[in-house]
């Protein structure tokens, strides 16, 4: 079997299992005669956007979104993603719209078309509540929290030269508030009601400045796109402003307490107490992890012993190829290449990728890379004897590869395959960043709504660590019976 029969039997193959894997996940409303639209949001900024114990998303930007769509007869599908990955997937085209809180300012009008203006907000400044810092000038010289890409972070860049500050980022709200909390840094800046909201549940935080900076939320599309859809907008708002609907549904969120959304009148708060209120959503979380583990290591040692067989056959071309691919994809940090694949990508083509084939594609790509090296190293590790043995007794190369090396040098990369199967499982909560709801991302939507961050992640920590214990257990027992 030549590289190219090899390339055309198996690595074609596996493109066409993750195109076709991606149609599972497309839009069950495709052929729904509604219009419908996918619509992404930040759900970790309560009251505007969080997930109730139920898994299902409220808050006032969703619920208004909701009697939307319901007054103008169109559905849509929600995307949750952190705000500045789903601004970005907006403007990629991945996405129709953004519902998330999203500050009207002049820098964004160039970029994207807002419905009519939905909710007053000013920004306000926050520390520690036993901080000493009473005003804005007590900032110079220290260091504040920036959530990235929200406004009141453009707002607190706006005065940082005249005040003196410095400015760190963070991408969920819960985090920021709590590098405050223990004194990292020394102040937020943040909306009025988002504050007010997370100090009233838990948040050990206090405000030291009135709102400034006096803005609006709005509903966004990319710039010059979606034109219907904005219109659906303005006069569904309009409808529901008219006749109540819009008051009710801010008056039910301001001021809320997280346990009307956790499920009991009396939340218990302690660890067993936590995981039994957000069963469904961990177990969730946690299916989501090991079926992008299973598949990403499935498809990665798929493309990982065709990359490896390449790098070791005789011929320069093959070696010049997987090398090539190798170096790219070991050098991409994960990250990098999920938001590349994901924005990136459908930025050139034009062209929508599911968020799913995009993480599986993702893991597939840099997984692989790594696979490949060790089943180089590990075919490259049996003796030259036994490969020229093979050729005197009439074996062509592939055969000799097949029935006489590969089986040794399988043998020899069996402890390094366990092991990158256990860093796959821990890779996938970076796909977080790109919407997929993992278990990473299930404990950051949790905290969002109750506003127990130690004990959510030392809740998903456990569960991690239980998982890795039970690989590690199946690498030590693969390993003796490899020696036997």
């Amino acid at each position: 079997m030549n590289a190219r029969v090899l390339l055309k039997k198996i690595f074609f193959p596996l493109i066409v299992i993750l195109i076709l894997f991606s149609f599972s996940s497309a839009d069950a409303h495709a052929a729904n005669k509604q219009a419908h639209y996918t619509i992404t949001t930040d759900t970790t900024y309560p009251p505007f956007e969080l997930q109730n114990k139920n898994g299902k998303y409220v808050g006032i930007d969703i619920e208004i979104l909701n009697a939307i769509a319901k007054k103008e007869n169109f559905t849509y599908k929600l995307v949750p993603m952190s705000f500045n990955s789903g601004a970005q997937a907006v403007l990629s085209g991945q996405f129709d719209g953004i519902m998330a809180g999203m500050a009207i300012t002049p820098e964004r009008r160039k970029v994207y078309d807002f419905g009519t203006p939905y909710y007053k907000t000013g920004v306000i400044v926050a520390v520690a509540k036993n901080s000493k810092i009473k005003s804005l000038a007590d900032l110079k010289d220290k260091k504040v929290a920036l959530k990235t890409g929200t406004g009141a972070a453009a707002y607190a860049l706006s005065i940082k030269k005249k005040y003196g500050f410095k400015v760190t980022y963070f991408n969920d709200s819960n985090t920021m508030y709590n590098d405050v909390a223990i004194g990292n840094t020394v102040a937020t800046f943040e909306d009025d009601p988002v504050m007010k909201y997370a100090i009233k549940n838990g948040t050990k935080l206090k405000i030291i400045t009135k709102p400034a900076n006096s803005g609006y939320y709005g509903f966004g599309v990319k710039k010059g796109q979606n034109k219907e859809l904005i219109r659906r907008f303005n006069s569904g708002f309009a409808k529901i402003k008219a006749d109540g609907t819009y008051n009710k549904i801010v008056k039910k969120y301001l001021g809320a307490s997280q346990s009307e959304f956790s499920g009991s009148a009396k939340t218990n708060n302690s660890i067993w107490g936590l995981v039994k209120q957000n069963k469904d959503q961990f177990l969730s979380g946690l299916l989501k992890t090991i079926q992008l583990t299973i598949l990403g290591i499935i498809f990665a040692t798929i493309l990982g012993v065709i990359l490896g067989l390449l790098a070791i056959v005789p011929n320069k071309l093959c070696q010049a190829i997987s090398g090539i691919i190798v170096y790219i994809f070991r050098g991409l940090p994960l990250l990098v290449l999920a938001f590349f694949i994901y924005i990136g990508i459908p930025s050139l083509t034009g062209h929508k990728l599911p968020a799913m084939f995009a993480g599986l594609l993702t893991l597939t790509l840099n997984e692989g890379a790594y696979i490949a090296a060790f089943v180089a190293g590990g075919l490259k590790a049996v003796d030259n004897g036994q490969m020229e043995a093979a050729r005197s007794l009439g074996l062509s190369y592939w055969q000799a590869m097949r029935r006489i090396v590969m089986p040794q040098g399988f043998r020899i990369i069996v402890p390094s395959f366990i092991n990158q199967f256990i860093i796959t499982l821990k890779d996938t909560s970076i796909l977080s960043a790109i919407g997929i709801i993992e278990l990473t991302q299930t404990g950051t939507v949790i905290i969002s709504r109750n506003m127990q961050g130690f004990r959510i992640w030392f809740i998903v920590a456990i569960m991690y660590l239980v998982m890795i214990t039970l690989l590690t257990f199946f690498a030590n027992w693969a390993n003796k019976k490899l020696k036997h």
